[in-house]
């Protein structure tokens, strides 16, 4: 009889697991296109002058980092972004750092930390692009990844590991 309380405890709990699973993949599934209006008109400065817009990258598989100085998360997978940038770049793939910050912090960042991918100063504003991409919570760091065709392949909130960047190759050719 006592194992009965324990039995349903573990049942309850795996459909709670299970719901929670559901709800998160289903906030976070790939979807047909679901690019805010004006997405690819999107302007960003660089830090070292000029600026680019996103649709430069129109038509290739495209990440998007939204990033800033003083998230360590952030720091940390940036380098992974990198390497990914520059090992991946000649076969069409770009990475696109847009710092959530001040321009002063990130060009000092950037002097210590030299990136080979593009940067773009977002700003606070870059906080509402974001939320317009799906990351509701408006936590960094934050990652959209685009296939060719402009759809969303996957969304991330939190550090990206090396095994999230592996499988990007292998899903979007």
């Amino acid at each position: 009889m006592k194992r009965r309380p324990l039995l349903l405890g573990a049942a309850v709990g795996a459909v709670a697991a299970a719901t929670g699973a559901g709800v998160a993949w289903w906030r976070l599934r790939p979807q047909e296109n679901p690019l805010p209006p004006g997405f690819w008109e999107s302007r960003f400065e660089r830090p070292e002058g000029g600026e680019f817009a996103l649709a430069d990258f129109r038509g290739k598989p495209l990440v998007l980092n939204f990033w800033a100085t003083w998230c360590p998360p952030c720091v940390t997978e940036l380098p992974l972004l990198d390497r990914f940038h520059r090992e991946q770049n000649p076969s069409g793939w770009t990475v696109v750092a847009l710092a959530i910050d001040s321009p002063t912090p990130v060009r000092e960042f950037l002097l210590k930390r030299p990136l080979s991918m593009p940067v773009g100063l977002a700003g606070l504003e870059g906080v509402e692009f974001g939320r317009s991409l799906g990351n509701d919570q408006g936590g960094l760091p934050f990652t959209v990844v685009l296939d060719r065709a402009g759809n969303v392949h996957t969304r991330h909130l939190g550090e990206l590991k090396p095994p999230d960047i592996a499988a990007w190759k292998g899903a979007i050719s």
